[in-house]
């Protein structure tokens, strides 16, 4: 045994769970039940064991603690063994004497606020008080805080969690958690958006253990097949349903919608992660973006869902509401509840793994709060930066950045703002042989079903897109309107001079390979290829 850690702190603290955290260390748990039973003869029941456990403390001084635990040592092998929990500082005191240097004393609080709101949403066979106050003011649990003064590591466990709180202690004993493999991939638009990113990550997907999805209902990704629309989503939860699914902190959330997705995935808690902290769309949010056609939002072809609204409730609304209704987040949502933990410990965890992640962007890159055409852009920051931020996660854990751009960049209908050399769909039929009839049913935003506006290819925006986001790879869509032959390649060799000329000049000004190529919204619409030669 290297250690024997000693746990104390109030009620409702967490210190079971700890405890659970510990166990991924090697932990194992020591229970001063039995010695309890045996030695008294009381009944094998909570209440009866702690009147029990006060009548030892004053007839001991504390010290049957020590020799219940004696034992348990001598003969395990674990390299630490928890007791849960000492509940005087005479307990402490005896085992400190009985082991020494091997004994370490960790101590869990949390704010009142915390501890009364877990201890009345515990189930009530084992909730043995009408209120927090009771049961913090029974027997020894009354002087429980004044062991933080004994403690040799105390920590907070109002905000961390159990996995955090496990890590920093173990760490704090010399055995810190493993590093974080470089193993997630950022998928991000590189112009307007619909640059036909939900397609390539349904391509990519069965590649991955764990998709996530940030963003909110503004911007909804196609899949071919199976045929999809994601709002809420990652766009490979049909293409891959083994992998995770986790939608995390950046997120908004409409709740028809997450619902409906959430049905037809037919998700387990143990599948899908929901953060607590991803905001929740209120109906005055949608009214507030949906308002007079002449002012506001609508002056630059908002879609209208809300998320900007929302957005702007979580920063103004942090004390007393300054504007609109009162923030609610995905923890304060009951029918969520069994799906709401931590995305940021959930995506550390396959890290640390060395399991293949996909976060997948929404929007595009253009579209940048900061970075974008202000004031015709969206509420969040849209470059790969902004989505690590969103999942609360750190660039050293990055494998690939993979920039997806379209042949001919589009904005949403209406007065969306400046993108370049605005042309038609005509021009673009008149170059690709593609129906006009087919430009008319699938250029339409997925979301608002607006028309789009389209416009000639910018090198110099995409040379700063590919900057901007660190990109490392480029997967090219809508080949197929450099011609519709592009449509029946089968490989890269197979497509039109022109699409293999651009492809050329791309990378050479961007500096970044181009990896896929989508030539058809289709099951085998993608090609993959490594840098082109």
């Amino acid at each position: 045994m290297k250690h024997l850690i000693v746990l104390s702190g109030p009620i409702g603290v967490g210190k079971s769970s700890f405890f659970e955290a510990l166990e991924t260390f090697g932990a194992e748990r020591i229970s001063t039940r039995s010695y309890i039973l045996d030695t008294t003869g009381c009944e094998n029941e909570r209440r009866a064991l702690q009147d029990a456990g006060d009548r030892l403390d004053r007839e001991t001084d504390g010290g049957w603690v020590a020799d219940a635990v004696e034992p348990v040592v001598e003969a395990s092998s674990a390299p630490i063994l928890v007791l849960d929990s000492a509940r005087i500082a005479k307990q402490v005191a005896a085992l400190r004497s009985r082991f020494g240097g091997k004994l370490v004393h960790i101590h869990l609080y949390a704010d009142h606020e915390v501890l009364e709101e877990r201890y009345m949403t515990r189930a009530s066979d084992v909730r043995e008080f009408d209120t927090y106050e009771q049961a913090a003011a029974h027997g020894t649990e009354a002087q429980v805080s004044t062991l933080a003064d004994i403690a040799d590591l105390v920590l907070d466990g109002s905000a961390a969690t159990s996995e955090e709180l496990a890590a920093t202690a173990m760490a704090w004993l010399g055995q810190p958690a493993p590093r974080l493999e470089r193993t997630l991939d950022v998928i991000v638009g590189g112009q307007y958006g619909s640059e036909g990113k939900g397609n390539v990550c349904a391509h990519l997907a069965e590649n991955y253990d764990c998709l996530v999805r940030i963003g909110g209902p503004n911007a909804g990704h196609r899949v071919a097949d199976p045929k999809y629309k994601y709002v809420q989503f990652p766009s490979g939860s049909k293409s891959n349903p083994n992998a995770k699914i986790v939608i995390a902190a950046g997120s908004t959330l409409w709740l028809p919608q997450l619902m409906l997705e959430m049905l037809d995935h037919d998700v387990t808690p143990e599948r899908l992660t929901i953060d607590p902290q991803a905001i929740v769309i209120d109906d005055e949010d949608r009214r507030i973006e949906a308002g007079d056609t002449e002012r506001g939002l609508n002056r630059i072809a908002t879609t209208a869902q809300g998320v900007g609204a929302a957005a702007a409730r979580k920063i103004l609304n942090r004390g007393d509401p300054v504007f609109g209704p009162p923030v609610k987040l995905a923890r304060d949502v009951e029918q969520l509840r069994p799906y709401v933990r931590s995305a940021r410990e959930v995506i550390e965890a396959m890290l640390a793994q060395g399991r293949l992640v996909m976060l997948e962007g929404t929007q595009g890159t253009e579209l940048s709060i900061h970075h974008g055409r202000y004031p015709h852009v969206t509420s969040r920051e849209t470059s790969s930066s902004g989505c690590l931020a969103d999942a609360g996660v750190s660039f050293d854990v990055v494998r690939d950045v993979i920039m997806v751009v379209r042949t001919y960049p589009i904005r949403v209908g209406g007065p969306s703002g400046a993108m370049g050399q605005v042309i038609d769909f005509e021009t673009i039929q008149e170059r690709s042989n593609i129906p006009i009839e087919e430009f008319d049913k699938t250029e339409r935003g997925t979301v608002s079903g607006r028309k789009r506006r389209v416009a000639e290819f910018d090198w110099a925006r995409i040379r700063r897109s590919a900057q901007l986001n660190g990109a490392t790879k480029i997967a090219l869509t809508f080949a197929d309107y450099f011609g519709v032959e592009n449509r029946e390649a089968t490989d890269y060799a197979s497509l039109n001079e022109q699409t293999q000329a651009f492809i050329r000049k791309l990378e050479m000004v961007t500096g970044v390979p181009v990896a896929y190529v989508s030539k058809a919204f289709a099951k085998d619409g993608v090609l993959e290829k490594g840098t082109w030669t």
